[in-house]
Protein backbone atom coordinates (compact mmCIF):
# COMPACT_ATOMS: atom_id res chain seq x y z
CA UNK A 1 0.00 0.00 0.00
CA UNK A 2 0.90 3.46 -0.53
CA UNK A 3 -0.47 7.04 1.09
CA UNK A 4 -1.41 9.34 -0.78
CA UNK A 5 -3.10 12.64 0.41
CA UNK A 6 -4.03 10.55 3.81
CA UNK A 7 -5.37 7.73 1.91
CA UNK A 8 -4.12 4.13 1.37
CA UNK A 9 -3.93 3.44 -2.50
CA UNK A 10 -3.20 -0.51 -3.63
CA UNK A 11 -0.51 -1.33 -5.72
CA UNK A 12 -3.20 -2.55 -8.14
CA UNK A 13 -4.46 1.06 -8.43
CA UNK A 14 -1.13 2.72 -8.22
CA UNK A 15 -0.12 0.97 -11.49
CA UNK A 16 -3.10 2.09 -13.37
CA UNK A 17 -2.53 5.50 -12.31
CA UNK A 18 1.00 4.82 -14.19
CA UNK A 19 -1.06 4.04 -17.03
CA UNK A 20 -2.91 7.30 -17.08
CA UNK A 21 -0.53 9.61 -16.41
CA UNK A 22 2.21 8.03 -18.47
CA UNK A 23 0.56 6.87 -21.37
CA UNK A 24 2.60 5.37 -23.81
CA UNK A 25 0.89 7.34 -26.75
CA UNK A 26 0.45 10.57 -25.43
CA UNK A 27 -1.78 13.64 -26.29
CA UNK A 28 -0.85 16.69 -27.18
CA UNK A 29 -2.99 19.97 -28.31
CA UNK A 30 -2.26 21.05 -31.77
CA UNK A 31 -4.87 23.89 -32.31
CA UNK A 32 -1.71 26.88 -31.01
CA UNK A 33 0.37 25.54 -33.64
CA UNK A 34 -1.23 26.03 -37.16
CA UNK A 35 1.23 24.92 -39.71
CA UNK A 36 4.21 23.93 -37.59
CA UNK A 37 1.53 20.85 -35.84
CA UNK A 38 3.33 17.23 -36.11
CA UNK A 39 1.48 14.12 -37.82
CA UNK A 40 0.43 11.82 -35.32
CA UNK A 41 -2.23 9.22 -34.98
CA UNK A 42 -5.48 10.62 -34.01
CA UNK A 43 -6.56 8.21 -30.92
CA UNK A 44 -9.82 8.59 -28.59
CA UNK A 45 -8.55 8.82 -25.08
CA UNK A 46 -9.78 6.61 -22.24
CA UNK A 47 -12.09 8.95 -19.85
CA UNK A 48 -8.95 8.46 -17.39
CA UNK A 49 -6.79 10.30 -19.64
CA UNK A 50 -8.92 12.60 -20.97
CA UNK A 51 -9.17 13.90 -17.36
CA UNK A 52 -5.32 13.83 -16.95
CA UNK A 53 -4.66 16.00 -19.95
CA UNK A 54 -7.77 17.86 -19.69
CA UNK A 55 -8.96 16.94 -23.54
CA UNK A 56 -11.90 18.66 -23.06
CA UNK A 57 -11.81 21.07 -26.25
CA UNK A 58 -9.28 21.61 -28.92
CA UNK A 59 -7.58 19.22 -31.26
CA UNK A 60 -5.08 16.60 -30.33
CA UNK A 61 -2.69 14.59 -32.00
CA UNK A 62 -0.82 11.54 -30.08
CA UNK A 63 3.00 10.61 -29.95
CA UNK A 64 5.13 8.22 -28.75
CA UNK A 65 8.50 9.56 -27.27
CA UNK A 66 10.16 8.59 -30.29
CA UNK A 67 8.56 10.50 -32.18
CA UNK A 68 8.31 13.36 -29.86
CA UNK A 69 12.00 13.43 -28.40
CA UNK A 70 13.35 14.59 -32.61
CA UNK A 71 10.68 17.28 -33.19
CA UNK A 72 12.35 21.15 -33.58
CA UNK A 73 12.67 22.42 -30.09
CA UNK A 74 10.16 25.41 -30.59
CA UNK A 75 7.39 22.97 -31.84
CA UNK A 76 8.06 20.76 -28.64
CA UNK A 77 8.05 23.56 -26.48
CA UNK A 78 4.53 24.43 -28.26
CA UNK A 79 3.18 21.29 -28.24
CA UNK A 80 4.00 21.93 -23.72
CA UNK A 81 2.36 25.57 -23.70
CA UNK A 82 0.21 24.97 -20.74
CA UNK A 83 0.14 21.57 -20.98
CA UNK A 84 -1.57 19.30 -18.26
CA UNK A 85 0.65 16.74 -16.25
CA UNK A 86 3.91 18.12 -17.10
CA UNK A 87 7.18 18.27 -15.07
CA UNK A 88 9.75 20.68 -14.65
CA UNK A 89 13.20 20.01 -14.02
CA UNK A 90 13.62 23.31 -11.09
CA UNK A 91 11.07 21.10 -9.28
CA UNK A 92 12.87 18.01 -9.21
CA UNK A 93 15.22 17.18 -6.60
CA UNK A 94 18.95 16.92 -7.81
CA UNK A 95 19.24 13.05 -7.27
CA UNK A 96 15.72 12.59 -9.20
CA UNK A 97 17.02 15.19 -11.89
CA UNK A 98 19.68 13.10 -12.92
CA UNK A 99 17.89 10.17 -13.24
CA UNK A 100 15.56 12.25 -16.22
CA UNK A 101 17.37 12.10 -19.30
CA UNK A 102 15.79 15.84 -21.10
CA UNK A 103 16.90 18.15 -23.23
CA UNK A 104 18.57 20.52 -21.22
CA UNK A 105 17.17 23.29 -23.29
CA UNK A 106 14.01 23.29 -22.34
CA UNK A 107 12.66 23.08 -18.22
CA UNK A 108 9.67 20.81 -18.95
CA UNK A 109 9.63 17.34 -19.14
CA UNK A 110 6.77 14.42 -20.68
CA UNK A 111 6.73 11.71 -17.81
CA UNK A 112 6.84 8.90 -20.57
CA UNK A 113 7.00 5.60 -19.20
CA UNK A 114 10.76 4.99 -19.77
CA UNK A 115 11.09 8.61 -17.36
CA UNK A 116 8.39 7.32 -14.57
CA UNK A 117 10.70 3.75 -14.56
CA UNK A 118 13.53 5.05 -13.81
CA UNK A 119 12.65 8.28 -11.29
CA UNK A 120 9.77 6.49 -9.35
CA UNK A 121 5.88 6.88 -8.52
CA UNK A 122 7.17 10.55 -7.08
CA UNK A 123 5.78 12.51 -10.39
CA UNK A 124 2.13 10.52 -10.10
CA UNK A 125 2.11 11.56 -6.65
CA UNK A 126 3.13 14.84 -6.94
CA UNK A 127 0.04 15.36 -9.68
CA UNK A 128 -2.77 13.92 -7.36
CA UNK A 129 -1.91 15.65 -4.38
CA UNK A 130 -0.80 19.13 -5.63
CA UNK A 131 -3.06 21.62 -4.34
CA UNK A 132 -4.79 19.42 -2.19
CA UNK A 133 -5.42 19.23 1.26
CA UNK A 134 -4.89 15.44 2.82
CA UNK A 135 -8.10 14.26 4.22
CA UNK A 136 -8.58 14.55 7.34
CA UNK A 137 -11.32 11.02 7.94
CA UNK A 138 -8.86 9.68 10.61
CA UNK A 139 -9.94 12.52 12.71
CA UNK A 140 -13.23 11.71 12.83
CA UNK A 141 -14.64 10.18 15.96
CA UNK A 142 -15.66 6.42 15.76
CA UNK A 143 -18.62 7.44 17.29
CA UNK A 144 -19.57 9.59 13.88
CA UNK A 145 -19.49 6.49 11.46
CA UNK A 146 -21.10 4.21 13.91
CA UNK A 147 -24.18 6.66 13.47
CA UNK A 148 -25.56 5.43 10.35
CA UNK A 149 -29.11 5.94 9.96
CA UNK A 150 -28.85 8.92 7.62
CA UNK A 151 -25.33 7.87 5.80
CA UNK A 152 -24.98 4.24 5.65
CA UNK A 153 -22.66 4.53 2.87
CA UNK A 154 -20.41 7.57 4.65
CA UNK A 155 -17.72 5.81 6.52
CA UNK A 156 -16.57 3.08 3.35
CA UNK A 157 -16.20 5.88 1.23
CA UNK A 158 -14.56 8.58 3.49
CA UNK A 159 -10.81 8.33 2.38
CA UNK A 160 -10.90 6.37 -1.06
CA UNK A 161 -10.15 6.86 -4.35
CA UNK A 162 -12.30 5.53 -7.11
CA UNK A 163 -11.53 2.54 -9.52
CA UNK A 164 -11.60 5.12 -12.50
CA UNK A 165 -12.13 8.14 -13.86
CA UNK A 166 -16.31 8.97 -13.81
CA UNK A 167 -17.49 8.78 -9.90
CA UNK A 168 -18.40 12.48 -9.07
CA UNK A 169 -19.31 14.74 -6.06
CA UNK A 170 -23.44 14.20 -6.68
CA UNK A 171 -23.10 10.37 -6.58
CA UNK A 172 -20.78 10.81 -3.48
CA UNK A 173 -23.34 12.41 -1.52
CA UNK A 174 -26.07 10.00 -2.83
CA UNK A 175 -24.11 6.94 -2.43
CA UNK A 176 -23.36 8.30 1.34
CA UNK A 177 -27.02 8.54 1.61
CA UNK A 178 -27.26 4.62 0.68
CA UNK A 179 -28.16 5.06 -2.81
CA UNK A 180 -26.73 1.48 -4.67
CA UNK A 181 -24.43 2.10 -7.03
CA UNK A 182 -24.04 5.18 -6.95
CA UNK A 183 -20.47 5.62 -5.65
CA UNK A 184 -19.34 3.84 -9.33
CA UNK A 185 -21.45 6.16 -11.42
CA UNK A 186 -21.30 9.97 -12.87
CA UNK A 187 -23.95 11.28 -11.77
CA UNK A 188 -25.30 14.20 -13.75
CA UNK A 189 -27.61 16.88 -12.66
CA UNK A 190 -30.89 15.53 -12.75
CA UNK A 191 -31.10 12.11 -11.14
CA UNK A 192 -29.27 14.08 -8.17
CA UNK A 193 -32.04 17.17 -8.09
CA UNK A 194 -34.51 14.27 -8.03
CA UNK A 195 -32.99 12.76 -5.33
CA UNK A 196 -32.70 16.15 -3.56
CA UNK A 197 -35.93 16.64 -3.70
CA UNK A 198 -37.57 13.78 -2.45
CA UNK A 199 -34.66 12.96 0.52
CA UNK A 200 -33.95 16.05 1.47
CA UNK A 201 -35.57 19.77 2.68
CA UNK A 202 -33.96 23.60 2.08
CA UNK A 203 -32.73 24.93 5.37
CA UNK A 204 -30.77 28.44 5.99
CA UNK A 205 -27.60 28.54 7.58
CA UNK A 206 -24.65 26.78 8.99
CA UNK A 207 -26.69 26.40 12.06
CA UNK A 208 -26.63 23.01 11.90
CA UNK A 209 -23.42 22.03 9.70
CA UNK A 210 -22.07 20.15 12.79
CA UNK A 211 -24.84 17.62 12.48
CA UNK A 212 -24.05 14.68 9.75
CA UNK A 213 -26.83 14.93 6.51
CA UNK A 214 -26.52 18.55 5.72
CA UNK A 215 -26.32 18.63 1.87
CA UNK A 216 -24.06 21.40 0.87
CA UNK A 217 -24.98 22.38 -2.89
CA UNK A 218 -23.16 25.11 -4.77
CA UNK A 219 -25.69 26.79 -7.57
CA UNK A 220 -24.85 28.41 -10.74
CA UNK A 221 -26.16 32.16 -11.73
CA UNK A 222 -29.20 30.15 -13.42
CA UNK A 223 -29.88 28.01 -10.46
CA UNK A 224 -28.59 24.98 -11.68
CA UNK A 225 -26.56 22.41 -8.93
CA UNK A 226 -22.73 22.45 -9.69
CA UNK A 227 -21.18 20.61 -6.59
CA UNK A 228 -22.33 18.82 -3.53
CA UNK A 229 -21.15 17.60 -0.38
CA UNK A 230 -22.19 16.24 2.44
CA UNK A 231 -21.38 16.55 6.33
CA UNK A 232 -20.84 13.71 8.45
CA UNK A 233 -21.05 15.20 12.08
CA UNK A 234 -18.77 16.50 14.47
CA UNK A 235 -18.25 19.50 12.01
CA UNK A 236 -16.82 17.26 9.00
CA UNK A 237 -17.66 17.42 5.34
CA UNK A 238 -17.32 14.27 2.91
CA UNK A 239 -16.70 15.42 -0.96
CA UNK A 240 -15.20 14.65 -4.23
CA UNK A 241 -14.06 17.69 -6.02
CA UNK A 242 -14.68 16.42 -9.57
CA UNK A 243 -14.86 13.38 -11.65
CA UNK A 244 -11.27 12.50 -12.57
CA UNK A 245 -9.56 9.34 -11.30
CA UNK A 246 -7.20 11.45 -9.25
CA UNK A 247 -9.81 13.58 -7.35
CA UNK A 248 -10.78 11.31 -4.11
CA UNK A 249 -13.26 10.96 -1.68
CA UNK A 250 -11.99 13.19 1.01
CA UNK A 251 -12.92 14.17 4.59
CA UNK A 252 -12.49 18.19 5.74
CA UNK A 253 -13.71 20.71 8.29
CA UNK A 254 -16.81 21.69 6.72
CA UNK A 255 -15.23 25.41 6.74
CA UNK A 256 -12.20 24.03 4.60
CA UNK A 257 -14.91 22.04 2.15
CA UNK A 258 -16.76 25.63 1.96
CA UNK A 259 -13.56 27.42 1.53
CA UNK A 260 -12.38 24.66 -1.27
CA UNK A 261 -15.48 25.34 -3.08
CA UNK A 262 -15.43 29.18 -3.72
CA UNK A 263 -15.79 30.17 -7.38
CA UNK A 264 -16.99 33.26 -8.93
CA UNK A 265 -21.22 33.27 -9.56
CA UNK A 266 -21.29 29.78 -7.55
CA UNK A 267 -24.02 30.63 -4.67
CA UNK A 268 -24.07 27.64 -1.80
CA UNK A 269 -27.24 26.50 -0.57
CA UNK A 270 -28.08 23.69 2.24
CA UNK A 271 -30.38 20.76 2.80
CA UNK A 272 -31.04 18.52 5.35
CA UNK A 273 -31.37 14.89 4.85
CA UNK A 274 -34.91 13.96 6.14
CA UNK A 275 -35.47 10.58 4.52
CA UNK A 276 -33.76 7.34 2.75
Amino acid sequence: MTNVLGIEVSHSLLERWREWFGPHHQPFRTDRLADDAPSGRRLEPSAEVRDTFHMYSGTWVWLEEVEFVPLPLKVRRALLFRREAPGRLGRLTSSTRRLVDSDRTDSRIVWWPSRLHRVGDGPVWNYVEEGVRPSRHREVDSTVWSTRRLLPGAVDLAGTFASASGPNCFGTVMAAAGVPGAESEWKLKEPFEKWLTQHAAPIRGTARDHTPGVVLVWRDAEGLAAHAAVTVGNGYALSKPSQAWCSPRLVWTVRETINASRYCGLTLSWYLITAR
